[in-house]
């Protein structure tokens, strides 16, 4: 099993290599589907209970409580890949507690990769996604930085095995990332127009 863990900022481009893991055929766990999935089971929007369903579980089971209920969905995604390295790509991680049950888990089958860009660039990205309030936009995104660093994704940042720097082109980009997955350039799928089109920041993750 190859198990590789992204953690960035909000636009930083998680949503955008999870895209490329996807095209090659690599599995993709998003932790956020646990809270997700949580929020109907209990009969919450998680649209509107996200935040604070990831709290309670916290509460509940602990600090690593996401990445606990991640681990199964995991080793399923790894089982059911066609893919002979066993490769999976994990979405979402934040904080250092989280780091650590992955690595228990998996040891050296493990790799945290850190993808950067800068907080002008990555508002930049997330502007272009349909806001019009540029400096609404700003100062929500500099809210959701907070609250992303409260929970210790700094330092989980700074503890990544690797690190991807996303400033340059989305094919730059692109190509960083099937590099650290281990893809081979004939081995990427073709992506869709809209997807080639989008900007490297991703889904906003």
């Amino acid at each position: 099993m190859n198990v590789i863990g992204t953690v960035g900022l909000p636009g930083s481009g998680k949503g955008e290599a999870a895209n490329v893991a996807a095209a090659a055929d690599i599995p993709v766990v998003v932790m956020g589907d646990v809270i997700r999935a949580e929020c109907r089971r209990r009969g919450l929007d998680p649209a509107e209970h996200h935040g604070r369903m990831a709290g309670t579980l916290r509460e509940e089971e602990g600090d690593d409580a996401i990445a606990a209920r991640t681990l199964p969905r995991i080793r399923e995604a790894a089982a059911e890949s066609d893919r002979d390295d066993g490769t999976v790509l994990v979405d979402g991680l934040r904080s250092t507690v989280e780091l650590e049950r992955f690595r228990e888990a998996f040891g050296d089958d493990f790799t945290l990769v850190a993808i950067h860009a800068p907080f002008e660039l990555r508002a930049e990205r997330l502007g272009e996604r349909g806001r019009d309030d540029s400096d609404a936009d700003m100062a929500a995104l500099r809210e959701r930085d907070e609250r992303e660093l409260d929970l210790g994704l700094g330092e989980t940042l700074e503890r990544a095995d690797v690190e991807i720097d996303n400033t340059d082109s989305l094919a730059a980009f692109r190509e960083r990332v099937r590099e650290v997955l281990g893809v081979d350039d004939g081995e990427a799928a073709e992506t869709t127009d809209a997807t080639e089109t989008a900007e490297a920041g991703g889904d906003g993750t």
